[in-house]
């Protein structure tokens, strides 16, 4: 009687922690709709305009180590309800910010948020990990993921309905006197308050069934033993381990190809293909957005019959030559290339994630500490993307960052690929030494 009980404990707990995954989702996949939209208002360049990423990502840094040392002390549930909140909390930052018209004050606000996205992903991923069979992890993994993505098509439609309103013309504003000018964009910029306020109130009621909600028990918070552990030892314990270490490196230049796809997607269409804001973010959800959810789903069920550090390595290599193609091929071809990217990096992250932690034991929350702040990458290759951009006066020729990430992400699945072929002889040696 009580392993029925056990197994719709386990999937209400998915289905409640998936729901993190999508929520978080929805927030970063505005991002590139606010890029065009400050870049318009604050009159950015692309570099300027890439401090966006930058504010979110280096929260990241900053706030992983802390969030793994929470869920060793308060355990998962509690941390996760703590990063509910500081989510909903830079959302409500947006009305204040929009109301003194000052980027800093945005950028301030997406610090928030992302300090409370970082505290939910370093409990919500490894918790998925171990709410079930190890040896379908990776999987369990990518599914819950697949909603993030779901979130990545949902979310440029939405936004771009809602915040890229169509306001005066470039040649419109420059005809205006100052005042007139300072006072329509600030009225532009007043359009990110509703969707902000909305979703703040979402995330307080997901935090309020979360405080009502019993998780199972899956280890972490009040661990004596791992909470007596000092941190620089914790940290060095889990480097020594090779799959942590490389997955930390290889989720650095992931996370910084994959701000640089979705978030300079718009500009990007633009220039290459000549599109509309709206037209282009229409693509970047139906188009990058569909097909990165896509991939998920089709990544999780083709690892079912490929290894997944195989698998990984197979896209690594596609993602790797579509990224030369988007810097040298224009129009609707470079489109092409770019949604070719989002389908076959969409496995990055969750198996990224996975294969680092796994067989971690006791160094699983440090490891996942580490491995969520190497998503400061996030922050640095869209620099580098803006930064060449700029130089170059080409915004395609930024695709050379996403291209090197890729190098580096085959060069980890390599290396995971053959670490998982030698796990599978070892298992088939001794399953014939029992036969």
């Amino acid at each position: 009687m009580t392993e029925p009980t056990s197994r719709q404990s386990y999937a209400f707990a998915f289905v409640m922690i998936t729901s993190l995954f999508f929520m978080w989702g929805f927030v970063h996949n505005l991002d590139p709709i606010l890029i065009p939209h400050l870049r318009r208002s604050f009159s950015l360049s692309v570099l300027q305009s890439a401090l966006v990423d930058s504010a979110v990502f280096i929260a990241y840094f900053l706030m992983a180590l802390p969030a793994g040392l929470l869920i060793r002390r308060a355990g998962y549930k509690r941390t996760m309800i703590f990063g509910l909140m500081l989510f909903a909390l830079g959302a409500l930052l947006f009305i204040p910010a929009a109301d003194t018209q000052r980027y800093s004050f945005f950028l301030g606000a997406l610090f928030i948020i992302a300090c409370g996205l970082t505290v939910l992903e370093t409990a919500a991923n490894p918790y998925i990990s171990m709410l079930g069979r190890p040896d379908r992890a990776v999987q369990r993994l990518n599914l819950a993921q697949s909603f993030n993505g779901l979130a990545a098509t949902l979310a440029p439609i939405v936004g771009a309905r809602l915040i890229l309103v169509e306001g005066a013309s470039d040649a419109q504003l420059q005809s205006m006197s100052d005042s007139v000018r300072q006072a329509t964009l600030a009225a532009e910029a007043a359009s990110v308050k509703g969707p902000y306020m909305a979703i703040a109130l979402v995330i307080v009621v997901i935090a309020v069934i979360f405080y009502f909600l019993k998780l199972p028990a899956l280890g972490a918070g009040g661990n004596e033993k791992a909470s007596a552990v000092p941190v620089g030892e914790a940290i060095a314990r889990a480097l020594r381990k090779p799959g942590i270490r490389r997955a930390v490196i290889a989720q650095f230049f992931y996370v910084g190809a994959q701000v640089c796809v979705f978030s300079f997607f718009i500009l990007y269409a633009s220039h290459a293909a000549g599109l509309s804001q709206i037209a282009a973010a229409d693509y970047l959800g139906w188009g990058c957005g569909l097909a990165f959810v896509t991939g998920r789903f089709a990544g999780t069920f083709l690892m079912k019959y490929i290894a997944s550090a195989r698998l990984l390595l197979i896209y690594a290599l596609i993602c790797t030559a579509l990224s030369g193609v988007a810097m040298f091929v224009g129009g609707t071809a470079s489109l092409a290339a770019v949604i070719g990217i989002a389908f076959f990096m969409s496995i990055m992250f969750p198996t990224i994630f996975a294969l680092g932690i796994r067989d971690a034991g006791e160094d699983t929350e440090m490891g996942s500490s580490l491995i969520v702040m190497s998503i400061v990458g996030g922050a640095v290759l869209p620099l580098m993307f803006g930064y060449i951009s700029d130089a170059t006066h080409n915004l395609q020729f930024g695709y050379a960052a996403p291209l090197l990430c890729f190098v580096v992400i085959a060069w980890f699945a390599r290396a995971a690929a053959q670490e998982q072929g030698s796990q599978a002889a070892i298992t088939s040696t001794g399953a014939l030494k029992h036969v």
